[in-house]
C-alpha cells in the first residue's frame, strides 16, 4: 500500500471512529460487498458460459462426441495446475471453509480468495466438469466481505456478519435470489438471526439482486409455466417424494464422503489420473453429466417428450422409448455423484450447489413420470414434480429445507407450488435427519469437532481451544523430591495445586496442598516424606486435542476445578481450570453474540 493511500486511509479511518457508529458504517460497507458479489457472480457466469459456448458449438446433436473424452481432463487439469503452482492453496469446499472460519472465530479470508475460485471453477465447469459454480462464488463472496471489513477494520462480530452477507450476496446475485440467500447464510453457515445481523444481511442480499437484474435482466433463471394447478390429492405422493430425495441425499451424502476419502489418499498425480478418466468416460456416455447440467433442468421443465432429447450426442441416442430414457435419466443420477467427485477429487474446483438441483429435478420428474405411466389414480404434473425433487433435494443434502423451498420458487417464479414445495422439503429433511445429522458442507468440520451450530452453548465452545486455555506456569515437581523440596516450591508459588512429571516430562500425578497440610510444617519430617508418597492420581486427564464440549464432560463428570493436560504421548502441557474457560466463554460469547450498540 503506497505511503501517501496509507496516510488517506488512517485519516479516513480515524474520521469514521468519530463520527460514524459501527452499525451505521457496516450497512454501507454491506451495500459496497453486494455489488461487488453481484459482478463477481456475472463475471464467473458470463466465464463459464463463453468457454462451453466455445467448445461445444461444433458438437454433434445426434450421435456421440469424443471431445467429452478429452475436455474435462484438459479442464481439471489446467485448474490443478492453477491452482498447485499459482495459488498455492487448498481452494476446494468453498462453503466448509467459510464454516471452518467462523468456527476459528478468525472470520478472516485470504485476499486470493476473492479471485482464485473464480479462475479455477470457470475453467473446471466451462471444460466440462460435472460441478457447480456457486460453491466458488460463495466462497469469493465470503472473501470480499472479509477483506473489505478488514480493510475497514471493522471489528470481529462485524468482520463475522460481513462473512455471512458476502455469501449471501453471491447466492442473490447468482441466482437472483435474494431470500434464498440470507435463509443459505442462516441454515448452512449458521449464523445467528438478531437485529445487528438481518439488516446488513438483507442489504447485501437486495443490492446483489438489483445489480444482478440490470446486468442480466428480469428473467427468472429457469422459464417455468404453471400448467397444472396443486390439487389435495396429491399430497402423500409429494410426501413419497419427499422420502425420496431424503434417501437419494443420504446416497449423495455417504458416496462423495466415501469418493472423497478414496482421493485423499492417493498423490496429486495419481488424483488427477483417477479424476480425469472416470470423469471423461462418465461424461462420454452420459453428456447430461457434462458441466452444472442446467440444461438437463431446463429440458425437463419444458414439459412434455422434450426429455427424449436428454440422451443426445451419447451412445444411447437410438433410445427413444419412454423406459428406455428414464432408465438413461436413473443411470445419470446414479454415476453423478462420481462425476462429481471425480472433478474436485482430479484437482478440479466447484461445489454440490448445482449437482443438487441437478439430481432433485430428474429424481422428481422419474418419480412423477414412472407413476403416471404404471396407472396411478392421479395424474402428477412432470414439471411440477421436478420441481419439488431440486427443492428436496436441497433440503436433504445441504439440510436446509427453507433455503430449498425459497431458492426454487424465486428461481422459477413458482409461488403457487408453494405448500407442496414445503412439504417435500421438510420431509425430506425430516428423513435425512434420522440417517445423518450433519449436513455435506459441515461433515467435514463435525468429524474434527470444529464445526459451529445454532446451538449457542456449544457454538462458543467450538471457538475455545485448549491449547489456548492452558496454565503453562505453574511448577512441577519430581516424584523424587523431598517434602522440604515440596515446601519450597509452594512458598514460591500462589497455587494449591502441583503435577508431578518425570525425566521425561510425563504425567505421574499430582501432589494437593490440602493433602499435605498437615505435615507442611513440621521440620522434622521434610527429609522423610519424599512426594511419590503423598501424590495422587489426577481424577482425569485431558488430552490437548479433545474438543471444549469433551473437556466440560470431563470437568461435569469427576467435579474438579483444575484438570492436566497432556499430548498424545502422556507429555505434561499444563492445567486447565474451568474459571478460565468460564472466562473466555464470557468473552467469546460478548464478542460474537451481543447485538452490538444500540
Amino acid at each position: 500500500m503506497p505511503i501517501q493511500f496509507k496516510e488517506i486511509h488512517n485519516k479516513f479511518l480515524l474520521w469514521r471512529d468519530e463520527h460514524i457508529k459501527e452499525r451505521h458504517f457496516l450497512l454501507f460497507v454491506c451495500f459496497i460487498v453486494g455489488i461487488l458479489t453481484a459482478f463477481a457472480a456475472y463475471l464467473l457466469k458470463l466465464s463459464i458460459e463463453f468457454i462451453q459456448v466455445f467448445l461445444t458449438e461444433n458438437f454433434s446433436q445426434v450421435s456421440h462426441n469424443y471431445s467429452y473424452l478429452l475436455f474435462p481432463i484438459v479442464g481439471i487439469l489446467i485448474a490443478g495446475l492453477y491452482v498447485r503452482y499459482i495459488v498455492k492453496d487448498d481452494i476446494s469446499h468453498g462453503v466448509t471453509k467459510i464454516l471452518f472460519a467462523i468456527s476459528q472465530r478468525k472470520s478472516r479470508i485470504k485476499p486470493h480468495n476473492m479471485h482464485s475460485s473464480l479462475v479455477a471453477s470457470s475453467i473446471t465447469i466451462g471444460l466440462g466438469g460435472s460441478v457447480g459454480a456457486e460453491a466458488p462464488i460463495v466462497l469469493t463472496g465470503s472473501a470480499i466481505g472479509s477483506n473489505i471489513g478488514r480493510f475497514f477494520r471493522l471489528e470481529q462480530h462485524s468482520l463475522m456478519i460481513l462473512v455471512g452477507c458476502g455469501a449471501a450476496g453471491a447466492i442473490a446475485g447468482i441466482f437472483k435470489a435474494p431470500v434464498a440467500g440470507i435463509l443459505f447464510v442462516i441454515e448452512v453457515l449458521l449464523l445467528d438471526l438478531t437485529m445487528s445481523s438481518i439488516m446488513p444481511l438483507l442489504v447485501t442480499a437486495v443490492t446483489a439482486t438489483v445489480v444482478s437484474y440490470m446486468l442480466t435482466g428480469m428473467d427468472a433463471m429457469f422459464a417455468f409455466t404453471l400448467l397444472e394447478q396443486f390439487t389435495l390429492d396429491r399430497i402423500p405422493y409429494v410426501v413419497l417424494l419427499g422420502i425420496l430425495c431424503g434417501l437419494i441425499s443420504l446416497y449423495v451424502i455417504r458416496m462423495m464422503s466415501w469418493c472423497e476419502n478414496i482421493f485423499h489418499k492417493l498423490s496429486p498425480w495419481r488424483r488427477f489420473l483417477l479424476g480425469g478418466v472416470t470423469l471423461s468416460l462418465l461424461i462420454f456416455f452420459f453428456p447430461p453429466l457434462f458441466g452444472e447440467g442446467y440444461h438437463t433442468i431446463e429440458t425437463l421443465l419444458e414439459g412434455g417428450d422434450s426429455f427424449h432429447r436428454l440422451t443426445n450426442e451419447s451412445y444411447f441416442y437410438n433410445w427413444k422409448s419412454p423406459w428406455s430414457a428414464i432408465i438413461f435419466l436413473a443411470l445419470v443420477v446414479l454415476f453423478k455423484v462420481f462425476a462429481t467427485s471425480a472433478t474436485n477429487g482430479g484437482g478440479g474446483t466447484g461445489g454440490v450447489f448445482a449437482p443438487t438441483l441437478f439430481l432433485g429435478c430428474i429424481a422428481g420428474f422419474i418419480f412423477s413420470y414412472t407413476l403416471n405411466h404404471i396407472g396411478v389414480a392421479t395424474y402428477l404434473p412432470q414439471e411440477n414434480f421436478a420441481l419439488m425433487g431440486m427443492s428436496g433435494l436441497m433440503a436433504g443434502v445441504m439440510h436446509a429445507p427453507l433455503t430449498g423451498m425459497f431458492l426454487i420458487i424465486e428461481l422459477t417464479g413458482g409461488y403457487d407450488l408453494f405448500l407442496p414445495l414445503m412439504i417435500v422439503s421438510l420431509v425430506s429433511y425430516g428423513t435425512i435427519l434420522i440417517f445423518e445429522k450433519h449436513s455435506i458442507y459441515a461433515i467435514r468440520l463435525a468429524k474434527r469437532g470444529e464445526l459451529i451450530t445454532h446451538h449457542k452453548d456449544k457454538a462458543v465452545l467450538t471457538f475455545l481451544k485448549v491449547e489456548n486455555l492452558l496454565e503453562k506456569n505453574i511448577p512441577t515437581v519430581t516424584p523424587d523430591m523431598t517434602l522440604g523440596d515440596m515446601v519450597k516450591v509452594i512458598s514460591n508459588s500462589n497455587r494449591n495445586i502441583f503435577p508431578v512429571v518425570d525425566k521425561e516430562n510425563k504425567l505421574l500425578g499430582l501432589v494437593l496442598m490440602n493433602d499435605i497440610r498437615n505435615i507442611m510444617f513440621r521440620s522434622e519430617l521434610y527429609d522423610r516424606f519424599m512426594v511419590n508418597k503423598f501424590m495422587v492420581g489426577s481424577p482425569a486427564i485431558i488430552n490437548i486435542n479433545n474438543s471444549m464440549e469433551e473437556v466440560m464432560d470431563q470437568f461435569e463428570k469427576t467435579k474438579a476445578w483444575n484438570l492436566p493436560v497432556v499430548d498424545d504421548k502422556g507429555v505434561y502441557q499444563g492445567l486447565l481450570s474451568q474459571s478460565s474457560v468460564f472466562n473466555s466463554y464470557r468473552e467469546v460469547l460478548v464478542e460474537n453474540y451481543s447485538e452490538g450498540d444500540e
